[in-house]
C-alpha cells in the first residue's frame, strides 16, 4: 500500500514501512494518547475504556476510482480528510492508495459515537465525496463499519 497524506501530496510507503507503522498504532492503542486539539483535555485512554458502553466505530472505506477522474478525485478527497479531522467525535481519518492498483484507495475513519458519524454525514466535504461517486467517478465503493474493540 502506499500511504497518500495530502497535507505533502505525498503517495509513498513501502509495505515494510506500512507494516512497521501498523505495529506502532497498535502498541500505541494500548498507551494514553495526547489529546486532538479540537477534543477536551481528556486523553483518549480516559475517553474509552474497555468497561465503557460506547466504544469507537470505525468505518473502512475501499474505492476504485475512474482513472480519468483521480486529480479531481485526489482534490476532493484531501478536502474530506482535513474537513473530517477537523470535525468534533472525528478520532482518525486516514487515505490509503493500494500498491498494486493506483486507482484503488481505502479510507479508515475512526468516530467517537454514531453522533459524530451522523455529523460527518451532513459536512459539505462529505457531500462532496456522494456528489463525487453519484457523477460516476468510481467504479466501486464498499464501506464497512466495525466497533472497536481493546481500545484503551
Amino acid at each position: 500500500f502506499f500511504l497518500y497524506d495530502p497535507r505533502t501530496k505525498q503517495r509513498t510507503m513501502k509495505f515494510a514501512t506500512l507494516l512497521i507503522a501498523a505495529a506502532a498504532v497498535t502498541t500505541s492503542a494500548f498507551t494514553p494518547h495526547q489529546p486532538r486539539s479540537h477534543s477536551t483535555s481528556r486523553s483518549f485512554s480516559s475517553r474509552f475504556s474497555l468497561s465503557s458502553s460506547t466504544m469507537p466505530i470505525c468505518i473502512v472505506v475501499e474505492a476504485e476510482i475512474k482513472e480519468d477522474r483521480m486529480d479531481e478525485f485526489l482534490d476532493m478527497i484531501e478536502k474530506n480528510a482535513i474537513g473530517s479531522r477537523a470535525e468534533p467525535g472525528c478520532i482518525r481519518f486516514d487515505v490509503l492508495q493500494a500498491e498494486d492498483a493506483p486507482n484503488k484507495f481505502f479510507f479508515y475513519e475512526v468516530y467517537e459515537n454514531t453522533e459524530a458519524i451522523a455529523h460527518h454525514k451532513e459536512q459539505p466535504h462529505y457531500l462532496a465525496w456522494g456528489a463525487f461517486k453519484e457523477s460516476g467517478g468510481t467504479l466501486s465503493s464498499v464501506s464497512k463499519k466495525a466497533s472497536g474493540k481493546f481500545m484503551t
